[in-house]
């Protein structure tokens, strides 16, 4: 009997090519969370670098975790681990409210070890929810992924700096355009292989035609160390404070709802619907690679969505593809050169790709609104509703301004909030009353056919 496609292993040149596109499209996702929170404390460039190193090493650890898995940890899909950047606020939060700034990094570092230790505990009875997540949840919440990560691309494509005076200027556009369209241009006249790698080559490509407009800065290769590597409690032995505690808890809530959504999304692009042991493990690995990271360095990690869409565009399911991305990552994180080729990159580049990327997660979740039952008015309230809740924070960013900061770090997130108003409202009415009897409730686990027919 042949392996299915997420256990599939492929040829190692191909392996290794695939698992460096995944690398590429959450890179700036990884880097970016230091980056701010290291500039927020006043780091030197030095400890900015090795911070960021570090949560490339961790991320990497967090990815073989959740795709070669151990035990019942990991939800052994091809699932990219990353710092999430849900925790970027608290954390700025925690940073403010420090008065020794030298202080900030360990109190975070040990919020977070009791956080993903206190979710670790907690994976077993939070998957059980997976039964409140029908497709026009599931359909919602996918569509919601992709919509919520299009402004990053948006954003990427305008230029590094939105203070600078050359932010959106018609070059940086430019850049992000040629890549979009080399991206469309090889996975329409290419076949095979190639096809499968349109966006390494449209990264490639983009960087190279940067280089003329003096775009594509090289300094970070220059000035990076061959070999380094994150060295445990850098910045000190983990401090355990109550009020950071308490925030980061928050954040992890918030990460693994936001995991359990990516895991019924990837179930269903890979054909392998994640049922509640998948999740349970999924959930592990995420917080059981949160833990384990502040001691290297590190900070909380959780599933990216934005490599749920590279699943979805290239049809490479494998999750040893990916695992190869992880040690990639780890590889970074232990040679900074290494790390500073993917930083070469212009962000417009890394924007005209995202398009593709995040636009495809988008596309998956309308495929599986499509068998949602969408002819039945509660169904289309539910889509509506919890659409319009999830796109707040996009469309209206300081909306929820007056909330408490702690309420703000689940409002300000539209995957978060869409997702609780979808399961509330499937809860009202599907399963509540009247609404269960009249209502058929295709649950995640039983639609492995309709997917199969869809993909």
């Amino acid at each position: 009997m042949a392996a299915h496609p997420v256990d599939e292993k492929l040829p190692a040149l191909k392996m290794a090519t695939s698992g460096l596109q995944h690398v590429a499209a959450m890179y700036a996702g990884v880097v970016a969370p230091p980056l701010i929170v290291g500039a927020a404390i006043g780091l030197s460039a030095t400890d900015l670098t090795f911070l960021t190193g570090a949560c490339l090493f961790t991320a990497g650890l967090a990815t073989f975790l959740q795709t070669l898995g151990v035990w019942k940890i990991g939800a052994r899909l091809p699932f990219v681990n990353g710092v999430t950047f849900a925790g970027v606020a608290p954390m700025t939060a925690i940073v403010a409210s420090t008065k020794d700034k030298s202080d900030a990094l360990p109190i975070i570092f040990g919020a977070v070890i009791v956080a993903g230790l206190l979710g670790f505990l907690a994976a077993p009875v939070f998957c059980k929810a997976v039964r409140f997540f029908p497709p026009v949840v599931t359909g919602s919440v996918i569509t919601l992924i992709g919509v919520s990560l299009l402004p990053v691309a948006f954003g990427w494509a305008q230029g590094p700096d939105p203070r600078a005076d050359d932010y959106g200027s018609t070059t940086y556009l430019t850049l992000a355009g040629v890549t979009l369209l080399i991206v469309l241009l090889l996975r329409r006249f290419t076949r095979g292989f190639v096809k499968q790698i349109a966006v390494l080559l449209g990264l490639i490509t983009g960087t190279l035609i940067a280089i003329p407009f003096g775009v594509t800065d090289f300094g970070p290769v220059a000035d990076a160390d061959v070999i380094g590597f994150p060295t445990p409690f850098h910045f000190g032995a983990p401090q355990f404070q109550l009020a950071a505690i308490l925030s980061l808890c928050v954040v992890m809530v918030v990460s693994m709802t936001e995991s359990t959504a990516d895991m019924l999304a990837l179930g269903e692009i890979v054909e392998r619907p994640a049922d509640e042991r998948t999740i349970a493990a999924g959930l592990r690995a995420d917080t059981l690679g949160s833990a384990i990271s502040p001691l290297f360095n590190g900070f909380m990690c959780s599933a990216f969505a934005q490599n749920i869409g590279l699943v979805a565009m290239t049809r490479i399911r494998s999750r040893y593809v990916v695992a190869a991305g992880g040690g990639f990552l780890v590889l970074m994180g232990l040679c900074p050169m290494a790390a500073s080729l993917i930083a070469v990159v212009p962000r417009p580049v890394l924007g005209g790709a995202g398009v593709v990327l995040f636009g495809s997660v988008a596309a998956s979740g309308i495929q599986t609104l499509v068998r949602a039952g969408l002819d039945r008015d509660n169904n289309v309230l539910i889509v509506a509703v919890s659409l319009a809740v999830g796109i707040i924070p996009i469309t209206a960013p300081g909306f929820y301004h007056a909330f408490p900061e702690t309420a703000r770090i689940v409002l300000d997130s539209g995957i978060s909030t869409g997702c609780l108003t979808a399961v509330v409202l499937n809860l009202l009415f599907n399963h509540l009353g009247k609404g269960r009897e009249a209502q058929d409730v295709t649950h995640p686990m039983e639609a492995g056919e309709e997917i199969a027919a869809v993909h």
